[in-house]
């Protein structure tokens, strides 16, 4: 039996492809992919448009496949560079989220195809990006998808990875907390972890 989330993907996949536009899935929904057990509601995903596509054109492709935009307000799109929909099918919230250069650059490069059910396989930001992430937002609720994440995946997660952009990171933002936070999360997941 198909699911809402999954009818929502297809049809927002369908939707990029008629742009040639490349995407990945972060978020709630990456999480759960990654071990998470989360609810939620809505649907997150990053879109690189190409040079020549605006977002009305982004908008018109969307629609096309069956999402309407919930904030008609362009100024609140230049303002956070997300542009929120709504599958009509499903009733399901879908944010879209334009990248920008730099660190998604490497996102969009690390992302890797996950099959959501059979003969449905979407672009997902990698498990250590998604860390990253999640360390950037620094929520509470972030944290502990953090400790789930990295329990969940266990010595398949490259912690060094994380480690290097999160480093990066601190360099850029002047700050010092990034690696720590989640250096504390992978030890609570370590010993979340059950002994063989």
């Amino acid at each position: 039996m198909p699911s809402p989330v999954a009818d929502l993907l297809s049809d927002v996949s369908a939707g990029f492809r008629s742009i040639a536009a490349p995407w990945y899935l972060f978020g709630a929904r990456a999480a759960i992919l990654y071990g998470v057990a989360r609810l939620t509601a809505d649907v997150d995903v990053t879109v690189r448009l190409p040079d020549s596509t605006t977002n009305a054109l982004l908008v018109q492709a969307l629609t096309r496949h069956g999402f309407t935009p919930r904030v008609p307000d362009a100024d609140f799109v230049t303002r956070t560079r997300v542009l929120p929909f709504v599958h009509a099918a499903t009733g399901l919230p879908l944010d879209v989220v334009l990248a920008g250069p730099g660190l998604e650059d490497q996102f969009f490069d690390r992302a890797v195809t996950r099959e959501i059910i059979d003969g449905l396989s979407v672009p997902v930001a990698s498990v250590e990006d998604m860390v990253v992430m999640k360390v950037l937002a620094g929520r509470p609720k972030d944290h502990e998808d953090i400790v789930a994440m990295a329990a969940a995946q266990g010595d398949a997660l490259d912690a060094r990875a994380v480690r290097t952009t999160l480093g990066a990171l601190e360099a850029a933002l002047d700050q010092r907390d990034l690696i720590p936070a989640f250096d504390e999360a992978l030890a609570r997941a370590r010993r979340a972890r059950p002994r063989l």
